[in-house]
C-alpha cells in the first residue's frame, strides 16, 4: 500500500481521436476510465488531422466535434478541438502545449489497445510515455497484438497495478496502467461502412454556430 498524497493537481484524462463519428464505445470508456483512476475531470481531444489515418472518409472538424458534444451530453466529459488552436497534428507536441498551458494538471492519456499496438509509429512515442501517464483500455481483437508489440516491449518494465494508480497525481514517469474493462465492441469504422456520409444525416445534423469548445470556451468557428 502507498502512503495516501496530497491531491495538489487537478488531474485529467485525455481521449484524443478523429471522433469519425464519435460513439458510444468512446463515452463508456471515458467514464469508466474516470472512475477506475479516480480522475477529476476528462477531455476528449478531437483531432483536425490524424497524421495515421487516410484523408479520405474523414468528416469535416465541425462535424465530428459535433457528434462528440453530442455523445458526452449528461456526462462531465468536455470536448475540445483545442489542437487546432495549437497548430498540432502529433500528439507529443500537442500534449507538450497541454502541459505548457495547464501546469495545474495531472494529464493522463487514455487510450485503446487498438492505439497501443501501433504506437511505436507515432512520432517520439518514447517522449509521450515520459512526458504523461498511459493507461491502456482493452479492445476486442487487439489485445493480444498490443500486448505483444514493439511498444510494449520497451514499456512492460513501467506498468503499474491499476489499484495503486487510482487518484495518483505524482507519478514516477514511464508509468503505464492496463484497465481492464468491459469491452465494447462498437467501431467508427463499421459506422462509417454503413453510413459513408454519416455526417450529412439528419442524425448527426448541428448547429455551427452553437459549438463551442469545453475546455477553452471559445465557438469552433
Amino acid at each position: 500500500m502507498r502512503p495516501p498524497e496530497t491531491r495538489s493537481l487537478i488531474l485529467t484524462g485525455l481521449l484524443g481521436g478523429s471522433f469519425n463519428p464519435a460513439h458510444q464505445g468512446h463515452r463508456q470508456l471515458s467514464l469508466a476510465a474516470m472512475q477506475e483512476l479516480a480522475l477529476d475531470d476528462f477531455w476528449w481531444l478531437v483531432s483536425p488531422g490524424n497524421p495515421l489515418k487516410p484523408a479520405a472518409g474523414m468528416a469535416p472538424l465541425e462535424a465530428r466535434f459535433a457528434s462528440a458534444l453530442r455523445m458526452t451530453e449528461r456526462t462531465p466529459i468536455k470536448v475540445s478541438a483545442i489542437e487546432e488552436e495549437f497548430g498540432t497534428r502529433y500528439t507529443y507536441a500537442s500534449l507538450r502545449a497541454l502541459t505548457r498551458r495547464f501546469p495545474e494538471r495531472q494529464f493522463v492519456w487514455i487510450m485503446g489497445a487498438d492505439n497501443l499496438s501501433q504506437f511505436h509509429k507515432w512520432g517520439h512515442w518514447r517522449s509521450i510515455a515520459k512526458l504523461v501517464p498511459i493507461a491502456v483500455v482493452g479492445r476486442p481483437g487487439y489485445d493480444a497484438q498490443a500486448l505483444t508489440g514493439p511498444a510494449m516491449a520497451w514499456l512492460r518494465r513501467f506498468v503499474l497495478p491499476a489499484d495503486q494508480a487510482k487518484g495518483r497525481t505524482h507519478w514516477s514517469l514511464p508509468a503505464l496502467v492496463l484497465l481492464h474493462l468491459p469491452p465494447d465492441p462498437t467501431s467508427a469504422t463499421a459506422i462509417r461502412a454503413s453510413q459513408p456520409n454519416w455526417h450529412e444525416t439528419d442524425t448527426y445534423s448541428f448547429n455551427p454556430n452553437s459549438l463551442r469548445d469545453g475546455v477553452t470556451r471559445r465557438l469552433l468557428r
